[in-house]
This record gives structure tokens, sequence and C-alpha cells, in this order.
């Protein structure tokens, strides 16, 4: 909750229900309120830019848009809601990745299917991953995680927020493509696992950027490096894992908007609209203070993007030799 309501305040917002002037008389949608579903509990990443993107739209589109949280069971509570309403616009999604990507390699079966259920709008924010640790004297480098870890196979510890999380995924995907072994900590969200990796607990975390960077910041944690190709606008002085010799360990823990399947074309095209206004406009550095990088540069369909990841998570899944629950 901390997390949620330190960007609200710098973003200026209160609340994911406003209410304000009727819509345009050119286009009837929508002509009352939009619910926003979010398959997470309230005052994280995810419900922190659900709210922002429903502000933006109620004030474009003169209806409100609320949000409506449906956490549990990695997502298939809430996330079965959508892929069953109507595809008339009047039920949407803020989703994370993982709820699209990395579910279906995960559980034996899913109440949805994350790639004909629903009709993808846009992506909303890039959240890089970084590698962050304690003990800097122990940790200054990659290099030295991967000599600690290949030391003693299966010792070194890394908390995640659960299975199937993109932190879990981040720590499959350096195992595979440097060969080290690592012990997997699932807790029950981001912030448990910061604070026992702060408390010694654990040896690292590979946390999205927005929650480690606070930490960071007040040097309680210590950044190794990025899982991107590029460091970070929002935190520049961090390098990438490929600066620190390791190749090929790239993940984004993004956010995406996304309808019912069905929904027709002209309600997504004036959402995705009125999402890209928000995000070219003062809300950008904002964002990008807090850690987060606006999406309006990327050029490959979010539904494109959902089919890619899902084949290489499973790949990354399978090759731990994990059992779906």
């Amino acid at each position: 909750m901390a997390l949620a309501r330190s960007i609200l305040l710098a973003l200026g917002a209160a609340s994911g229900l406003i209410a304000v002037a009727p819509s345009s008389a050119q286009d009837s949608y929508p002509s009352r309120p939009v619910k926003v579903i979010v398959a997470l509990p309230a005052g994280g990443s995810v419900d922190m830019v659900a709210r922002l993107v429903s502000q933006q739209l109620a004030a474009d589109l003169g209806q409100p848009f609320v949000v409506d949280n449906k956490a549990g069971a990695s997502g298939q509570i809430g996330t079965p809601l959508v892929s069953r309403a109507a595809p008339d616009g009047y039920t949407i999604m803020v989703s994370p990745a993982s709820f699209l990507t990395t579910n279906k390699s995960i559980f034996k079966t899913l109440p949805y299917n994350p790639e004909t259920d629903f009709a993808p709008v846009t992506k909303l924010v890039n959240q890089s991953m970084v590698l962050v640790v304690r003990d800097k004297s122990r940790f200054a480098s990659v290099a030295d995680v991967l000599a600690a870890a290949k030391a003693n196979p299966g010792k070194l510890t890394y908390a995640s927020s659960g299975d199937g999380s993109p932190q879990h995924l981040a720590g499959l995907m350096f195992e595979s493509r440097t060969g080290a072994r690592l012990m997997h900590i699932p807790y029950k969200g981001g912030a448990p696992a910061i604070t026992d990796l702060m408390g010694g607990v654990v040896d690292m975390v590979f946390a999205p950027l927005p929650e480690a960077l606070p930490h960071i910041k007040a040097g309680k944690l210590h950044p190794v490096g990025v899982l991107s190709e590029k460091r970070s606008v929002s935190a520049p002085d961090i390098p990438t894992l490929r600066e620190g010799g390791v190749d090929n360990v790239v993940l984004s823990a993004w956010i995406g908007l996304l309808a019912p399947a069905k929904t027709p074309q002209p309600i997504l095209d004036r959402l995705d609209k009125s999402v890209k206004t928000l995000l070219r406009g003062d809300v950008k550095a904002r964002l990008l203070e807090v850690g987060m990088e606006p999406a309006i540069d990327d050029t490959k369909p979010l539904g494109q993007v959902i089919a890619e990841e899902t084949r290489i998570h499973a790949e990354l899944v399978k090759a731990a030799g994990l059992v779906p629950q």
C-alpha cells in the first residue's frame, strides 16, 4: 500500500473514480460506467497503474471508470471475469504480464485462455527487472553472484512474490542462461520478499524496479544489474547484466490493458487513443521517477508479445523441471 500511495500522491491522483463531464455526442461509447478489473490486491504497481489509467479514461471519455480488485489464485479469480464478460467495452482489465504469459505453463488448467479470450488494447508500461542484494561487500557485481552460485550449487537463495511471478521467471531465466543453480523461496507478495532480503533472510531478489528503487535510493539494497537490453531511463546508473558479462537475460514486468475477445475495434481504438494521450503527457516524467517506463514507443502489438512470451516462458519452466500445479 505504501508504494501505491506514494506514487499516486506524486501523480496528483487520489481515486479510481472521478465525476466528469458527459462524453461527446459523436460517439455513444461509453454511455455508462465502465468496470476495470485488477486481479490483484489494492496497493501494488498494477493497481496504481489501473487507477491512473481509469482517471484518464474517465476524464477523456466522460463516464466513470471504476477499479474493481478481484485478487487471489494468481489471477484466476479476477481474470476469468473479464474473459466471460460481454464484449461491449464495459468490463476491461489491467493485468500484469505473468497472468497472460506464465500462468499457462505453471498451472495444469486455467479458467481462461490468455491467447484467445481477450482483445489486447495496448501495453501500458514496462518495468525493468533488477537483481538486488543486501550485502554489497559480498556481491558487488553479477560476476560475484555467479561465482558464489557455482561454488555452492543450490545454496544461494532468491525470493519471489510466488510461483510463476516475474521474480520467479527471472530466476529461472538467470539459471537457464548461466548454468547457475539457485534456491527459489516463494513469498505471498513482492513487499515481504524485499523485506526479508533487507533482513538478511535471503540472498537476492529479481525485483521489478519500482519495488526496489526506493530501497536502492535509501542505500538499503545494492543493485547488481537490470535485466534489460539497455540501462533503464529511470535508473541510468545501474548497469545491465550484459555489461557485467551475463548475456540474454532480459525480462520486463510489463502491465497491459485488455478487453474481452470480440470487443468491437472502434471501442478498442478509442481506449487506446485515450491511454496513449496519458502516457505521452505530463505523467510520463513522473512515471519514470518511480521506475516505470511508458510503453508508447513499443511497436509490437500486445497480442504478439503475449504469444511470443508464452512460448519463451513455457520453455524456461520446462527446462527447470517444474511440474504444473
